[in-house]
């Protein structure tokens, strides 16, 4: 039965169009962040990064290298949107783009997760064997169909992501409004809409509809009487998104993801009508049927634990941000703050405070002041800087942070010296501050 579920083979037009969809889409995300001048405000200027803590010899190359890597990444993309050494390509892209995610927190989003998510599965899928140029060198490659898998993992994935992303909005601050209008207060000088985001019924549309809309679009899309109005309205949902946020392809891919969820008959006959439909439904067991499916479990595994591993740990995740990252906590909370970093040189006495522009860029600040993991990672970059002049320093961090433009508070205990202080991946760091009491 798991055999039939999994191995049956269907129709690979969604497929094919994806990929040169895909393709297409990761092009324009590398050669985009070339001219938008993402690269040069993000890993060009930074005297160093904040990489993920453990990843240190992760770093962007010297000089202006991170812009021929990114050309690079983009000319990976072209071969994959037109499937030349397609396993290749596809490989290099998503190590490329990998890396990059990991060298960087200036700039998170749970988007550049999901795209590494994306690529791996475009990585184990045969994307390249129809309307191909693997095909045009290899005839004998061409398939038009594909093991039902395809379709059970996208459509899998997606509903995960989509599910969480709804649920973490299920909270105080976004039910009652507070997290829409603050989301939208930023917006008031956008050309047309500036002065509709600011309304109250706006914010209320938001509210339910950023809260439904994840819940349901995709069990809606899989019914077949729901699916065209739910797409529509995703074509408004997404296309709102990439004005309002400017969050790049991702409101694009998430409308390609709608291809695995229409019918093959229709995607064929929309995009590849001169393509042979399969319709054949053989069952084709591989000798790797056990691995694969091995592997399907540990993944799915993983995708769900990840975004509930903050409940294990100590605190409220939106102030201490341990167990934030891949949980699929999207647009959640406005977070801002003021920080001071106090050094005391053990060596010669002097106590001073960091003027952290000499350190930091502009984009920087932010996180240097509000993220613990920054925070943290700052401070063991500032001791490394004293200890190559021979000096040793205990820092003492004064962070006051507020979340939702509430009260200010304490994030970092002013008390631990954080040249010394010691970061938990896995759980609560004690020289965070909760604050639970007091609520």
């Amino acid at each position: 039965m798991l055999n039939k579920l999994l191995f049956q083979k269907v129709d690979n037009s969604s497929l094919i169009v994806f990929r040169v969809m895909f393709g297409f889409l990761i092009t324009l995300e590398a050669w985009g962040a070339i001219f938008t001048g993402w690269i040069k405000r993000t890993l060009i200027e930074p005297q160093f990064t904040f990489n993920f803590i453990g990843l240190d010899f992760i770093q962007p190359l010297p000089g202006n290298g991170m812009y021929f890597y990114y050309a690079l990444m983009g000319f990976f993309g072209v071969l994959v949107m037109i499937g030349y050494k397609y396993k290749w390509s596809m490989s290099a892209f998503t190590l490329m783009w990998t890396c990059t995610y990991l060298m960087q927190k200036s700039s998170y989003n749970n988007h550049y997760y999901l795209l590494i998510l994306i690529c791996l599965f475009m990585l184990m899928v045969p994307a390249n064997r129809y309307a191909s140029v693997d095909v045009k060198i290899n005839p004998s490659f061409k398939k038009i169909a594909m093991p039902r898998w395809v379709l059970l993992f996208i459509i899998l994935q997606l509903w995960i992501v989509y599910t969480y992303a709804s649920v973490a909005k299920l909270y105080p601050d976004w039910l009652d409004g507070t997290v829409p209008e603050l989301l939208m207060k930023r917006k008031k000088d956008y050309w047309l809409v500036g002065e509709i985001l600011q309304q109250k019924w706006t914010h209320t549309c938001i509210l339910y509809f950023g809260i439904l809309f994840d819940l349901l679009v995709v069990p809606l899309m899989l019914y077949r009487k729901t699916r065209l109005p739910v797409f529509i309205a995703a074509i408004f949902f997404h296309l709102f998104n990439s004005y309002v946020f400017r969050i790049g392809i991702f409101p694009y891919l998430s409308l390609a993801f709608c291809l695995f969820f229409f019918s093959a008959e229709l995607i064929h006959r929309r995009f590849l009508w001169n393509k042979p439909f399969y319709d054949l439904k053989e069952i084709e067991t591989p000798k790797y049927a056990n691995f694969l499916k091995g592997f399907f479990f540990v993944w799915f595994v993983l995708q769900i634990s990840l975004p509930l591993r903050h409940w294990l740990i100590k605190g409220d995740v939106l102030w201490t941000e341990e167990g934030h990252r891949m949980s699929w906590r999207m647009m959640l909370r406005s977070k801002s703050g003021i920080a001071s970093y106090k050094i005391v040189n053990k060596t010669t006495g002097e106590v001073s405070f960091v003027k952290k522009r000499d350190y930091l860029t502009k984009k920087q600040l932010g996180p240097a002041a509000t993220k613990p993991d920054v925070i943290w990672q700052f401070s063991q970059r500032l001791k490394e800087i004293y200890a190559e002049k021979g000096e040793e320093i205990e820092i003492y961090v004064n962070a006051r942070v507020s979340v939702n433009y509430k009260e200010r508070k304490q994030l970092i205990d002013p008390k631990v010296n954080m040249a010394e202080a010691e970061w938990d991946y896995f759980f609560h760091n004690d020289w965070i501050l909760l604050h639970e009491d007091e609520d």
